[in-house]
């Protein structure tokens, strides 16, 4: 009974996990860029929350250009103070397919004519470019793109461009279908797709997914309202009648959007859109229809051919046979390449009525950028550190991608083997750094030129630097570096310039490098006062290994304390002697009298040893003294 109890309680609380999963709806994260406290803007009461440790640059008041902008009242712009590129990084982002939208704006009291252009990258790649005029557009004040965000992190790069500081006003991450506009059988996971533009056709207002009472598994997109494609070509229509089969997965269209639709005009029974675009590029074309119009209800009364610069793209398009009823939502999609600058659709009636269409949508596909490999990512951070390099430099995000934007001193090459970008070069000679050359450094396994020359680096050469067999060119000339040169160093088989000079370098150049001097390979040691032992330098002594010096050192020690025993021993014995000298003065006095005293004696038995008297006849013999 207990065990069924159990288990009974065990389901409960997964099936109410799984209500309560339900209920959360997918991840979204919207941020005010520049606030300092959330924000819920009306009306639809939207949290954004506060902008705190994601990146750099400045927080100001904003001023909006267009009215469908978010209603928020700061934002956070980059001056090239902070560097050329500046990134949000934002963590904890779960596994899976988003949304990912950034709106631009102005600094409030900057000048209405300061317009700022920048790029946009997200994950290294980039996805969109401002252009002139994005101010005076309703359309243009934020970008948006669709990938696959797979290491819970997101990094949202802004690239200045010489015009004007980039300003962001928010970013919204918003999780959508792992199947959401899946185009192609070539499509995958790595394809990025940016919104080009979305238009809703005919009656109606421009709209976001949350004003239409969308799913919010849709990605809360925009849509544009336009109501003719041209001066009497076309005539908008609408119904208040249900559509089928629209907000379903994995795209989850609003269903009010199909309720409203273009029809071409019988002096012009030509359907035609012209969009500008970029040219060589690929762009995925999603086209909506729905059969609204009373007078069509059955196959083969409408019937069109759709044309893309040109090209047939579908050919006979029934709405009616190819969604199955009236007031059924029917979704077309190509992906076509645009050599030029204009992609024009084109709807062509072959049978019955007019051509007709409800909404278009234009995505440009972006394959995305290899990255760099992240051991070098790594060892570049380490030395950002070590050098203390100043925010000017605009180390953020990937250091080779954008291709169009790589880190400040830094060149990078594509490795055919791994697909990934490395670092073969590094030049940061003249900026003024400080710090020291971790050892890290040999993490850059590819690093055919490093050079740090004329700057204030000091500390010692780190001997890793020999593993880095690469390299070609080393110059870490007028520095502060001290110590020995690493011997280390003779293993860089490839190097041919060696510069060292101008540091405060000690010891004997290792033989390694002085042979290469041999092989035409060019080596400056001057200007270090304690270098020694090549054609140029001071010589040097016996050259000797740092276990010998150690070795030495311990034995001049040890017989100094040597010397400084005996010599006190030989002081003590010396002392004893002297004070042993000066009792015997001091008694010799005494000594010689009793000498004398027993000299007489001796004498005096010896003259009477011949003439003896018994002690009657001498009287008594008297000693004292």
């Amino acid at each position: 009974m207990l065990r069924f109890l159990l288990l009974r309680l065990f389901f409960l609380c997964f099936a109410s996990s799984v209500t309560n999963a339900a209920q959360r709806g997918p991840f979204a994260m919207r941020i005010s860029c520049g606030a300092r406290q959330n924000v819920q803007t009306r009306p639809t009461t939207t949290l954004w929350y506060k902008d705190f440790g994601y990146t750099g640059g400045i927080p100001a008041n904003a001023s909006t250009t267009s009215y469908i902008t978010p209603p928020l009242k700061t934002l956070r712009y980059f001056p090239l103070s902070e560097g050329p590129s500046n990134c949000y990084k934002i963590n904890g982002v779960p596994k899976g397919h988003y949304s990912v939208r950034i709106f631009f704006g102005l600094v409030a009291q900057a000048r209405a004519t300061n317009e700022p252009l920048f790029d946009i990258s997200i994950q290294g790649t980039q996805i969109y470019s401002l252009k002139p005029g994005w101010t005076t557009q309703d359309d243009q004040p934020f970008t948006e793109a669709r990938l696959f965000l797979m290491d819970r992190t997101v990094s949202i790069c802004f690239h200045s461009t010489g015009h004007g500081d980039p300003a962001i006003l928010s970013i919204e991450i918003l999780q959508i279908d792992d199947k959401a506009y899946y185009f192609a059988p070539n499509w995958s996971q790595e394809i990025i797709l940016r919104t080009v533009k979305r238009l809703s056709c005919g009656f109606g207002q421009s709209k976001f997914g949350v004003d239409y009472g969308a799913d919010p598994k849709g990605g809360d997109r925009f849509w544009q309202h336009i109501k003719t494609f041209g001066q009497d070509s076309d005539r908008p229509r609408s119904v208040e009648t249900r559509i089928k089969k629209a907000s379903l997965p994995p795209n989850f269209y609003p269903e009010t959007l199909y309720r409203s639709a273009l029809v071409s005009s019988s002096s012009q029974p030509d359907l035609s859109y012209t969009l500008d675009v970029d040219p060589n590029r690929n762009y995925s074309i999603w086209l909506h229809f729905a059969e609204i119009d009373n007078s069509v209800n059955s196959i083969g009364q409408r019937v069109f051919d759709i044309m893309i610069n040109g090209d047939v793209a579908f050919r006979d398009v029934d709405i009616v046979k190819l969604s199955g009823d009236r007031y059924t939502a029917l979704v077309l999609n190509t992906t076509v390449t645009v050599n030029g600058r204009s992609l024009i659709i084109t709807l062509r009636p072959k049978e019955g009525s007019l051509a007709t269409i409800t909404a278009i949508e234009i995505l440009e596909v972006i394959m995305p950028e290899s990255k760099t490999l992240s051991d070098e990512v790594m060892a570049l951070q380490t030395l950002k550190r070590a050098l203390g390099l100043p925010p000017r430099f605009g180390w953020n995000g990937d250091p080779c991608v954008p291709q169009q934007h790589p880190w400040t001193g830094v060149d990078c090459q594509l490795d055919k083997s791994s697909g990934n970008w490395v670092i073969d070069g590094l030049g940061l000679d003249n900026q003024g750094l400080k710090g020291f050359l971790p050892k890290d450094i040999s993490r850059l396994h590819n690093l055919q030129i490093l050079n740090l020359s004329g700057n204030s680096i000091g500390g010692a050469i780190p001997s890793s630097l020999g593993t880095v067999i690469t390299l070609e060119v080393l110059d870490l000339s007028y520095n502060i570096f001290n110590g020995s040169i690493p011997d280390s160093l003779g293993q860089l088989m490839k190097l041919k310039r060696l510069n060292l000079n101008g540091n405060l370098l000690s010891g004997m150049v290792p033989a390694t490098l002085g042979g290469r001097l041999l092989h035409r390979a060019s080596f400056n040691f001057t200007d270090n006062k304690g270098l020694c032992g090549i054609p140029g330098l001071p010589a040097c002594g016996p050259h000797l290994s740092a276990g010998a010096k150690i070795g030495i050192g311990l034995g001049a020690s040890f017989a100094f304390l040597l010397l400084i025993t005996c010599s006190v021993c030989w002081w003590k014995r010396r002392q004893n002697i002297i004070r042993a000298q000066q009792i015997a003065a001091r008694a010799a006095p005494y000594a010689k009298k009793r000498t004398h005293f027993s000299r007489d004696i001796q004498m005096t038995r010896h003259n009477n040893y011949g003439n003896s008297h018994t002690a009657a006849e001498n009287g008594p013999i008297l000693l004292g003294g």
